[in-house]
C-alpha cells in the first residue's frame, strides 16, 4: 500500500527520548523539529535535531505541558506529525485530540484509545468484556471508609487499595487488615486529589508472589495487531522501574502466547493504532491479571527491539503515516535475552535524593558488541532540577541470561559519570545479588532486600585482596611517572621501592576498623606481580595494564585470564577503587609511613546536630521558622524540590532558631547550611 511519508515532525519532548526519536527520523530520512524549554536551550536534543523551538520557561507546566505552544510549534516549522515520546503529554488524550483537529498526526493512538486506557476502573470494564484476566476485587469508586473496610473484608487480604487516575506509585496502598484498609483509604484519597486532582478509589486482591510482566504490543489503522513477546519489569523501587529485561526468566511459552492473545484482544477491542503495552501482574503459580495499558512508547522499549530485531520508534512512525505492519504474529521470534538499567541522577548512599548540577565527566561505554546507550547529555552538560532524574539507559544484548548479566556488569563498571552522584552503585549491586542471578525475585526485591536503604557497604568486594593488589600496583605506577622527572641528580635518581603497606579502615574517636596489608610489588616483562604476605600464606596477583594516571578507568587483566574494569580516583592521600558495585578505599605507604599513620592524632568530626543543612540540590520552596523561635524535634523547618521530589527538613532535636542563612527561592547545593539552632 502506498503511503505518504512525513517530510518533518516534531518531538513533544526532551532528554533521552527525543534524542532516540530524532535517531531514527535520521534514519528514516525525516527531519526533526526538537522543542525546548529556556532551562534546555544547550541540551543534547536541540544540538541533534535539524531545527529547534523555545517554548517557554524550565518549569514543565509552563513549556512542555503547554499544548498551544507545540501546536503552534509545529505549524511554525511544518511538521506535519508530533512524536509525544513518554511521559509529559504522551498519554493526554486532549493533546491527541486537538493535533488531529488541527491537522496534525499524533505518532500514537487515537485519542479514543488513549481515553479509554486511561481510567482504570474503564479500563478494567472493557478488559472484562474483552475476556482478559482481572483482579478479583470492586470495580466502582468508593464512597466513604466504612464501604472500603467492608469491601476489602468481602476480597479477602491482602488487598490493593488504588487511584482511578493513579500512576508511578502514586494513590497506592497494600493494606493486610481492617486497620490498614481505613488508613490507606484516606491517604489514597487524599494523595490521588493532590496529584491528579482525581479522588475516586478502588479495591483488589493483592496477588501473592507478584511479578510485573509487560507485553508488548503494535498495531495498524488496518486492523492489524501482534505481541512483540513480554518485559519483566519487576526489579522497582518503590513502584518505579529499575532494571528490565526481555524475556521473563520466569514467563513459559504457553503462558506467554496466553497473555500476548489477551493483551491482542484488549487492544482491538479499543481500536488501538501503534505502539503500547499491556501491563499484568503475574503470581507465583502464573495466574496473570490486568494491571493497566499505557497507551505511549514505554521507557524500557529497546529491550523489545533488541530480542525482535524491530525499531519501534520506526513502526510508530510508519503506522501513523497509514502503512500496514509488514509481518505478521508468526513471523515474530525471540532472540537471545536483552537487559536496561536505567542510569538515574540520583545518590544511592543518602536514600536516593537527586543529585542535580554539571557533569564534569561523562563517559559511558563503547556502543557496540550488544551494548546500546540512549541518552539525552553530554560531557559539560548540565543535569537541570525541574525534570526527571534520568541520565541515560544502559541496554545489553546477550544470547542469553548470562551473557546479558555479564555484560551489563562489564558496561556499568565502563560508565564514568562524575559531578553529580548516580545509581550506578545500587544497578551494579543488583546485578550481582544470589537472587536476581537465579532470576528468583518479586516486586519486593528491592525492598526485601534492602529493608534499611542501600549503604556503602551494603556490597561487599568478592575479592577484597584483588582490589588491595589493584591499589598496590596503582601507586607503583605513581611512582614510575614521577621516576620519568627530568633533571635528577646523576646518582641520586629516584628508585621505586618493592614493598607497600595498604591501609584500610578508618579511626574516628575510640572507633577504630583500620586494617594493614603487606605487599610487595615486582615487574617484569610488563607484567605487575603483586605478592600479598600474610602469616602463613602468600598471595599472587599477576596484573597486565596500560593504565596511565589521572584515567578513572582501569582496564586489566589478571592473572592471565580474568577481565576487569575498575573505576579509579586520588583522592588526597587516598586511592578510592569501585569494581562491581563494591568500594574499596586506602592509603598505600611504605613500612615507616605506615607506621606513623598509626601514630597520628585521631581528628573527631565537626558537631553538625544543630545545623540544618540540603541534603540534596535543589530549590529551597519553604523556611518554616523564624529566628527566635523555639522548635522541638520533629518539627518542619524547611522544604527544598527536585526533579519532582520535596523533601521536607525536620527538626531532629529541640532548640532556637539562632540564624536562617539562606532565602526561599535560593537554589542549594548539598550540605549548603540553611538554618543553625543553638
Amino acid at each position: 500500500m502506498k503511503t505518504n511519508m512525513f517530510k518533518k515532525i516534531l518531538i513533544a519532548n526532551r532528554g533521552e527520548i527525543a534524542c532516540r526519536v530524532i535517531k531514527t527520523a535520521q534514519k528514516m530520512g525525516i527531519k526533526t523539529v526538537a522543542v525546548y524549554s529556556e532551562a534546555d536551550k544547550e541540551a543534547l536534543h536541540v544540538q541533534m535535531a535539524d531545527e529547534s523551538v523555545c517554548i517557554g520557561p524550565a518549569p514543565s507546566r509552563e513549556s512542555y505541558l503547554v499544548m498551544d505552544r507545540i501546536i503552534r510549534a509545529c505549524k511554525d516549522t511544518g511538521a506535519q506529525a508530533v512524536h509525544p515520546g513518554y511521559g509529559f503529554l504522551s498519554e493526554n488524550e486532549e493533546f491527541a485530540r486537538r493535533c488531529e483537529e488541527e491537522g496534525i498526526v499524533f505518532i500514537g493512538p487515537k485519542h479514543q484509545s488513549i481515553a479509554a486506557m486511561g481510567d482504570k476502573i474503564a479500563s478494567k470494564k472493557l478488559a472484562l468484556a474483552a475476556k482478559v484476566n482481572t483482579i478479583p476485587g470492586f470495580n466502582e469508586a468508593i464512597a466513604s471508609t466504612e464501604e472500603a473496610v467492608k469491601i476489602a473484608q468481602d476480597i479477602g487480604y491482602p488487598v490493593m487499595i488504588k487511584a482511578s487516575a493513579g500512576g508511578g506509585g502514586k494513590g497506592l496502598r497494600v493494606a493486610a487488615n481492617d486497620k490498614e484498609a481505613a488508613e490507606g483509604f484516606v491517604a489514597c484519597k487524599t494523595e490521588a486529589m493532590n496529584s491528579f486532582g482525581d479522588d475516586r478509589i478502588f479495591i483488589e486482591k493483592f496477588v501473592e508472589g507478584p511479578r510485573h510482566i509487560e507485553i508488548q504490543v503494535l498495531g495498524d489503522a488496518h486492523g492489524n495487531v501482534v505481541y512483540l513477546g513480554e518485559r519483566d519489569c519487576s526489579i522497582q523501587r518503590r513502584h518505579q522501574k529499575v532494571i528490565e529485561e526481555a524475556p521473563s526468566p520466569f514467563i513459559d511459552p504457553v503462558t506467554r502466547k496466553a497473555m500476548g492473545e489477551q493483551a491482542v484482544a484488549l487492544a482491538q477491542a479499543v481500536n488501538y493504532q501503534s505502539a503500547g503495552t499491556v501491563e499484568f501482574v503475574v503470581g507465583k503459580d502464573k495466574s496473570f491479571y490486568f494491571l493497566e495499558m499505557n497507551t505511549r512508547l514505554q521507557v524500557e522499549h529497546p529491550v523489545t527491539e533488541n530480542i525482535t530485531g524491530l525499531d519501534l520508534v520506526e513502526q510508530m512512525i510508519r503506522v501513523a503515516a497509514g502503512e500496514k505492519l509488514a509481518f505478521k504474529q508468526e513471523d515474530i521470534k525471540l532472540n537471545g535475552w536483552s537487559m536496561e538499567c536505567r542510569i538515574n541522577a540520583d545518590d544511592p548512599f543518602r536514600n536516593f535524593l537527586p543529585s542535580t548540577g554539571r557533569l564534569v565527566k561523562y563517559q559511558p561505554p563503547q556502543e557496540g558488541n550488544g551494548v546500546r546507550v540512549d541518552t539525552g547529555v553530554y560531557e559539560g552538560g548540565e543535569i537541570p532540577m525541574y525534570y526527571d532524574s534520568m541520565i541515560a539507559k544502559l541496554i545489553v544484548h546477550g544470547k542469553d541470561r548470562t551473557e546479558a548479566i555479564e555484560k551489563m556488569r562489564a558496561a556499568l563498571n565502563d560508565f564514568v559519570i562524575r559531578g553529580i552522584h548516580s545509581n550506578i552503585p545500587f544497578q551494579a549491586a543488583l546485578l550481582q545479588h544470589p537472587r536476581f542471578v537465579s532470576g528468583d525475585f518479586t516486586t519486593g526485591f528491592i525492598a526485601e532486600e534492602y529493608p534499611d536503604g542501600f549503604k556503602l557497604d551494603s556490597v561487599q568486594p568478592a575479592d577484597p585482596k584483588l582490589l588491595a593488589a589493584l591499589a598496590a600496583f596503582i601507586r607503583y605506577r605513581y611512582l614510575e611517572h614521577i621516576q620519568m622527572i627530568d633533571g635528577q641528580l646523576a646518582g641520586h635518581e629516584m628508585l621505586i621501592a618493592k614493598k607497600f603497606v595498604v591501609v584500610t579502615g578508618t579511626r574516628v574517636g575510640s572507633n577504630e576498623t583500620m586494617q594493614e596489608i603487606a605487599m610487595r610489588v615486582e615487574l617484569k616483562e610488563g607484567i605487575y606481580s603483586v605478592y600479598i604476605e600474610e602469616a602463613h600464606d602468600i598471595s599472587r596477583y599477576d596484573i597486565v595494564s596500560h593504565w596511565r594516571p589521572g584515567q578513572l578507568c582501569l582496564r586489566a587483566t589478571i592473572n592471565g585470564t580474568q577481565q576487569i574494569t575498575a573505576q579509579v580516583e586520588r583522592r588526597g592521600v587516598k586511592y578510592h577503587l569501585v569494581l562491581d558495585g563494591a568500594h574499596f578505599e586506602c592509603m598505600v605507604l611504605s613500612s615507616l609511613g605506615a607506621e606513623l599513620q598509626r601514630r597520628m592524632p585521631v581528628k573527631l568530626p565537626p558537631d553538625t546536630s544543630k545545623l540544618i543543612m540540603s541534603p540534596m540540590p535543589g530549590l529551597l520552596t519553604n523556611i518554616s521558622v523564624q529566628v527566635g523561635e523555639a522548635v522541638i524535634a520533629g518539627q518542619k523547618l524547611a522544604a527544598i524540590e527536585a526533579m519532582k521530589m520535596e523533601n521536607v527538613l525536620l527538626a531532629a532535636q529541640d532548640g532556637v532558631v539562632v540564624e536562617i542563612c539562606a532565602t526561599v527561592g535560593e537554589s542549594l547545593a548539598v550540605d549548603q547550611l540553611i538554618i543553625r539552632l543553638e
